[in-house]
């Protein structure tokens, strides 16, 4: 969900530690990889959001951007079109970025998706959707 090697450690050892200081307060009503899963979420919509605030750039200058950071990035080495991607998705409101990734990338099931954002499967279906839509109409005006 973050882009960068740096701000995917600083949310990881976000996470952690959220997990280490609630570990007692767990209820075993999920599963603990779910309930993990949830809490990175929910610290990289945080993460996100908080660098859409510290930045007050527009959204098409933060896509700018974020196009000459990954390239300056070693940790990249992706191909134009896969930075063409990134920077649709991008564009997506967090927690839509959020079910976008899980749902195309890592391919988990509407089912687990719904457990770990705690929305029902339709709600996540037509989140879904519309975040395919939304990339479609960026990367159509971009050819």
């Amino acid at each position: 969900m973050v882009h960068f090697h740096e701000d995917a450690n600083d949310v990881v050892q976000n996470t952690f530690i959220k997990v280490y200081r609630y570990l007692p307060d767990f209820k075993e009503q999920s599963s603990l990889s779910t309930w993990i899963y949830r809490i990175a979420t929910n610290e990289s919509i945080n993460h996100l959001n908080s660098k859409r605030k510290r930045r007050s750039s527009s959204v098409e200058q933060m896509s700018e951007e974020l196009g000459n950071e990954l390239k300056a990035d070693s940790y990249f080495n992706g191909t134009e079109s896969q930075l063409l991607l990134i920077k649709a998705i991008e564009k997506l409101p967090p927690k839509q970025r959020a079910v976008f990734n899980m749902r195309y990338f890592e391919e988990m099931s509407y089912r687990a998706l719904s457990e770990i954002l705690e929305t029902s499967e339709g709600g996540l279906k037509a989140s879904y959707h519309h975040a395919v839509k939304k990339i479609e109409s960026f990367l159509n005006e971009g050819s």
